[in-house]
Formats: structure tokens, C-alpha cells, sequence
């Protein structure tokens, strides 16, 4: 009996796409729920699993092809696995040679394993090579880390397959490569001790000596060596605060910072300051190419301003009530829900709560109609160390306060693990950003378009304010909010930013929806 595997729904939006990698071949025997190949687009990756347990039958969309929804990509026949073509496939009993024959299926060389791009996770079809780690002729360890690759998502380590010795390297630093695509060739003996081999004199390479014996063991954090990276710091500056002596991001920070506070030694008198050639000054600068995820940004930013007719308008919160109340209670709420009582849940239900007064806020435009949405899904800009990306609470309108924090805690967790799925970060009706856990006073935010509003929470500074006739320092927040005067005009916007300022200068509005 024959199961057909056809392309499952893709998303919000989403018509076609574009067959990334095979995981099985022709003849495999492959088991219910297992993963058979990997389909891009332009928003999402998409595992498609193996709707029931039997043998690969025929590949129709070869890797490359682009496929409609619910076309059909390939066959499984039911039953015993075929033995004439999967019999090779079973034959190696480690890990090592299962990885080496799927890696290759023609390599000529006995014992050779060839390092493959991993999958590289969603809506990702290619990486740039970061960083290589180890040198042609170098002796690897199985699972010693090899290279790190980098997505417009995440940064991806690749492990070496089995041991060996590295013998030839594919992709070099700087290339773009495909999912599934290779990237070196290691060679060793079939059962995957490593060969003795002379090592080449490291005549013009002798200070890379100390950072590949500091590395071989403990790989630092792809956000560390990003930032080694933008701030000219090497490896030998920075002193490793993390596990097994791991350099972490905040260990860069601290290099650099101690680099431009050190007094430059010098010898010699000073002299009168001179005018730089342009070539001297290129000499001088660092070109990188931006990342995937950067360029994503950028892109749906700029198409943001060139659509919508944006404007900000701006107001300020006196959160003295809202603090008082969560110094009040936040101990009780902890213990009850097991989560901490931030502020995001009063903004996110006072934003609710105006959204019910100014729909148009909480609608968006499609071609010349006007679409209204009769529910809350709220979108919580988070800053990761990829970028920034908008996990979204759905029917945030439905939820109290601990179930939202429950929420945030969750999906910024998942968010700054890169764990988050495309579906987690659609269908948001009105978008929350907060500026001010990194100490911003004021900004004016850009849409997250089809939406047609944006809040920006800002830094709590205490100012003079008066109040009763007398001049009192209180704890004050600037709001903006960012919106589309296609849709929203000047009062509405207003109205919404002053029932989000009363929301929260009296809580008890909340509770009796006033």
C-alpha cells in the first residue's frame, strides 16, 4: 500500500514554497512522524514528517522545486522496509559511519566522512561560514566543534561528524551555503581513530597556536565572538566568565570597555596631529557583512515607512499607583502564580482596554477595504541576541494578569533560545515595546506592519511634577504611540494614548472597565 506525502499548510500568507533538504532517500525505511525533508519560505521552515511507518518510495519535488500547498512531494510504501536498497544503509553500527554514508553516498576515499550544513532551523535555507576553528591538516576529535555558521536567525556550531583529520575545507570563511550543502571533508581510518600525520610548520601561523588549544575543548558563545568581532577585540583580550572558561557576550563588553580605558603606552613624544590619507583611513576600517536576520530587519522596516502614512503621537504616565500596587502585592502574586508581577501586564491590559474604545487602532488595512478585528492579539517586541523579533499573545483581551506574564516569561525565554516558531510571532493585531529596559528616555517606534499601531514604554525617571499646587518628584514614563493616519486619525490616537495614561495612573479602572 502507497501513502502519498504532500505539502502541509504553510502559514498565514504563505502559497507556495521551496523543497530544502531530503532526509531520506529512495528505499530508507523511515518510521511514522519522522522527518522526511524541509520546505522554505519566504516566512517559515517547515519539517514535513512521514504520515505513516515503511519505505521511502519515490521523490516528486527533487531539492530546489518549488511546491504549492497540498502538492504532492513524495510516496511511502507501507509495510516491511525495502532490504535491496535500505540492507547498505544498515550495515554500519555507529553513529560515526551512519554519519559518514549519509553524508556521501559516492565518497571514493575508505574511512573519509564528509561535514555536512546541519538543518539550520526555521524559515533559514542558507548560512554565511563565520568562523573555522580548526585548519587543514589539524586532527579533530568525533563532536569537536569545526565551524560556526551564521543565519539571518541563529548561529550554528558544526560539530566534526567522526574523528579524523580535517583534510580539506569546502566552504570558506565569508561563503554562503546551503541547507544540506558541504562544507569539508575529514579523513581517518574506518573505525575512527586518528591517523598519525605530520603537522605543517606553522611558520607564519605561530600566534594562532594558543587560541586553538584554548578553544579545542570549550567553545565561546556565537554572541561572544560576533562581538569580538564588531569591537576588534581578540581572543587572547578577553577573559572567559562562563562554564569551563566560556566567553560569554558580557566578558567582550568588559574587554572593550578596559581596552579604551587603558592610557595608550607610548614612548615616544607626542606629536602634532596630521591629516589621514583616505587609504590609511580604509586601512583602518572593518567591513562586515550584515547578517540575515539584520538585512530581514531592515528590509520590513523601510517597507514599514515607504507603506503606512506614520505618525507619533506622545504622552506621559505618572506610575507611582501602578508601583505602589505591584510593591504591594507582588510577593502574594509570586507565591500564588509562580511568576513575577511586572509592568508588561499593565500595559498589555490597559492596552486592551483602550483598543475596545478605539478599534481602528486594533484594525489594518487590506487594498481598500478596512479590516476590524474583534479580538487582542498582542505582540511583545523582545531584543535577542540575533535581533529583534515579536512573539504574540493571543486574545490578550481573555487573560489576566498572571496568565500574561505567564506568557511573556514563557515566549522571551523561548525567544532568546531562538526556539520560537513562525507561527508564535503571526497574526498580532497591536504591538508593545519597551525601550526602556535599555534606558531609553523617548523614541517615536516604527509599525510592525499590517498593523496600524504601536506603543513605546520607555525609561521610569523620577521629575518634578505638580501635583495638588505643590511641586513632588515622581516616578514618570513617556508613552508614544506610533500609528497609521490612513486608518487612525489624530483623535482616536489621542484617546487611546490618555485611556492607557488613566489605565494606569488609576489600576482600579481596569477592574470596573471604565
Amino acid at each position: 500500500m502507497s501513502t502519498e506525502v504532500r505539502v502541509p499548510t504553510l502559514g498565514e500568507s504563505v502559497s507556495e514554497a521551496t523543497v530544502a533538504t531530503w532526509f531520506k532517500k529512495p528505499g530508507d525505511p523511515v518510521a511514522a512522524d519522522e522527518m522526511l525533508c524541509e520546505l522554505e519560505t519566504d516566512k517559515v521552515t517547515v519539517e514535513v514528517p512521514s504520515p505513516a511507518a515503511g519505505t521511502m518510495g519515490e521523490i516528486v519535488a527533487a531539492e530546489g522545486e518549488t511546491v504549492g500547498v497540498d502538492a504532492l512531494l513524495a510516496t511511502i510504501t507501507e509495510g516491511e522496509a525495502s532490504k535491496s536498497k535500505s540492507a547498505p544503509a544498515k550495515e554500519p553500527k555507529d553513529d560515526k559511519a551512519k554519519t559518514a554514508q549519509a553524508a556521501s553516498g559516492s565518497n571514493g576515499d575508505k574511512g573519509n566522512t564528509d561535514v555536512m550544513v546541519p538543518t539550520l532551523g526555521e524559515s533559514v535555507s542558507e548560512a554565511t561560514v563565520s568562523t573555522w576553528f580548526k585548519k587543514v591538516g589539524d586532527s579533530v576529535a568525533q563532536d569537536e566543534m569545526l565551524c560556526e555558521l551564521e543565519t539571518d536567525k541563529v548561529s550554528v556550531e558544526v560539530p566534526a561528524p567522526a574523528a579524523g583529520t580535517l583534510c580539506e575545507i569546502l566552504a570558506q570563511e565569508g561563503d554562503t551555503v546551503q541547507a544540506g550543502g558541504k562544507l569539508a571533508i575529514l579523513s581517518g581510518s574506518a573505525d575512527g581513530t586518528i591517523e598519525p600525520q605530520k603537522r605543517p610548520e606553522p611558520a607564519d601561523e605561530a600566534g594562532d597556536d594558543k587560541p586553538a588549544a584554548s578553544g579545542k575543548d570549550v567553545e565561546d558563545a556565537p554572541s561572544a565572538k560576533k562581538a569580538m568581532a564588531e569591537k576588534g577585540v581578540s581572543r587572547d583580550q578577553v577573559q572567559g566568565s562562563g562554564r569551563d572558561g566560556r566567553v560569554m557576550k558580557d566578558d567582550v563588553a568588559k574587554a572593550a570597555a578596559a581596552a579604551t580605558q587603558a592610557p595608550a603606552a607610548s614612548s615616544t613624544p607626542a606629536q602634532a596631529p596630521r591629516a589621514a590619507s583616505p587609504a590609511e583611513d580604509a586601512e583602518r576600517e572593518e567591513r562586515v557583512k550584515m547578517t540575515r536576520l539584520r538585512q530581514t530587519i531592515a528590509r520590513r522596516l523601510k517597507d514599514s515607512q515607504n507603506t503606512a502614512a506614520m505618525l507619533t503621537t506622545y504622552n506621559e504616565v505618572d506610575m507611582t499607583e501602578v508601583m505602589a500596587l505591584r510593591n504591594e502585592y507582588k510577593d502574594e502574586f509570586n507565591k500564588k502564580h509562580g511568576v513575577k508581577l511586572g509592568f508588561m501586564s499593565f500595559f498589555t491590559k490597559a492596552c486592551c482596554h483602550a483598543l475596545k474604545e478605539v478599534p481602528e487602532v486594533n484594525a489594518e488595512i487590506d487594498g481598500t477595504d478596512i479590516v476590524y478585528k474583534n479580538f487582542v492579539h498582542i505582540g511583545i517586541a523582545a531584543g535577542t541576541p540575533t535581533g529583534l523579533v515579536v512573539p504574540v499573545i493571543r486574545d490578550a483581551d481573555q487573560m489576566g494578569f498572571a496568565a500574561i506574564e505567564k506568557a511573556i516569561a514563557e515566549k522571551g525565554a523561548r525567544a532568546r533560545d531562538g526556539k520560537l516558531s513562525m507561527a508564535e510571532m503571526q497574526g498580532g493585531t497591536f504591538t508593545i515595546s519597551n525601550g526602556g529596559v535599555y534606558g531609553s528616555l523617548m523614541s517615536s517606534p516604527i509599525l510592525n506592519p499590517p498593523q496600524s499601531g504601536i506603543l513605546g514604554m520607555h525609561k521610569i525617571q523620577q521629575r518634578p511634577m505638580v501635583v495638588n499646587g505643590e511641586i513632588k518628584a515622581r516616578p514618570m514614563m513617556y508613552l508614544a504611540l506610533s500609528y497609521d493616519h490612513r486608518i487612525v486619525d489624530g483623535k482616536g490616537a489621542v484617546t487611546f494614548l490618555v485611556r492607557v495614561k488613566e489605565a494606569l495612573e488609576d489600576p482600579r479602572r481596569l477592574l470596573m472597565d471604565l
